[in-house]
């Protein structure tokens, strides 16, 4: 009786690498291995930091090896290709035990082997997720995406909740821009409106931060916002703003309020706020490009300082 050999299925090895491929746009799938989270994210390898680093989880800020944050898909995707592998080595195998034996003389009996199945075990193919924001680290260069806005970059570890910020200012600055040659009603438009964007965009960013430490802050009322992120943090983020550039921010961010819940009209609640001068109740607030220019510089150095006072 002859042997089994196993020749197929022992010329596999113990061990196997299985390519796992980036999708059309050159992002690679992650997901974060802590069960409370399970983020999925995307990064374009070869960008980022170079040499072996750790990943860092964009939404909860896990970090851990590389190698744990394969995608459920992208698992049971090697894993099918592995069973795939030793199902059909293991068939040729079985194969080559094939006979069949004629019977022979009058009364004699025929014996045969036939090794069939029904088809190779199928390969669990899978695609990556379509994600909302893309974005290239500052800080390193890693080209990732993630759900929502703002998260950790996953080779450096460095919030991006700044570099967002930066983006909307400039933003705001175009609107700028588009206004000095525009006629005078879509000049008025954008000019208020990129006041509106460099608040808003203040405000998301600050709530995002102090989120980070567990702190709820709204950031549209910025005397209310400085005093309890000075209880919060111990540090004040308006200490590299001059006294008249503090009273020119918050009267700013009073005109926003008008613009957005009151057509632009002064109300009582303005003129007892924002120390301005011209202001009479019942008219419309006076706005220009010079004003709103420099509200987006004081906002941006409010940023950073807050960035660097919240995550150092």
């Amino acid at each position: 009786m002859s042997r089994f050999r196993t020749s197929n299925l022992d010329s596999l090895g113990t061990q196997f690498s299985i390519p796992i491929t980036v999708d059309d746009d050159g992002y690679l799938g992650r997901e974060c291995p802590v069960q409370d989270c399970l983020g999925y994210f995307k990064i374009t390898p070869g960008t980022g930091v170079k040499g072996p680093a750790p990943c860092f989880c964009p939404y909860c800020g896990h970090k851990g090896e590389s190698n744990t944050f394969f995608t459920q898909e992208q698992i049971e995707y090697a894993k099918s290709v592995v069973l795939r592998k030793v199902t059909d080595a293991l068939h040729k195998d079985l194969k080559s035990l094939e006979f069949e034996h004629k019977p022979q003389g009058l009364f004699g009996i025929g014996l045969s082997l036939k090794v069939q199945r029904s088809a190779p075990l199928p390969i669990r193919y899978y695609r990556e997720k379509e994600l909302e924001t893309a974005i290239t680290c500052d800080n390193c260069t890693l080209r990732y995406a993630i759900y929502g806005v703002f998260g950790w970059c996953s080779d450096c570890g460095v919030h991006n909740s700044l570099q967002i910020l930066i983006k909307n200012l400039e933003l705001a600055r175009k609107e700028l821009t588009l206004a000095a040659t525009a006629e005078v009603d879509l000049a008025n438009h954008l000019t208020g409106d990129a006041l509106e964007n460099a608040v808003s965009a203040f405000d998301g960013f600050g709530r995002e931060l102090c989120q980070r430490k567990s702190v709820e802050i709204r950031f549209q009322n910025l005397a209310a916002a400085r005093r309890k992120a000075q209880d919060a943090f111990g540090f004040d983020f308006a200490d590299t703003l001059r006294p008249d550039e503090w009273d020119a921010a918050c009267r700013a961010f009073q005109k926003r309020h008008l613009l957005a819940h009151k057509m632009g009209v002064i109300d009582d609640d303005y003129i007892q706020k924002a120390n301005d001068a011209g202001a009479i109740l019942g008219r419309r607030i006076a706005l220009n490009q010079a004003e709103v220019e420099t509200s987006i510089s004081l906002v941006e150095a409010m940023g950073r300082r807050l960035f660097a006072g919240v995550l150092p």
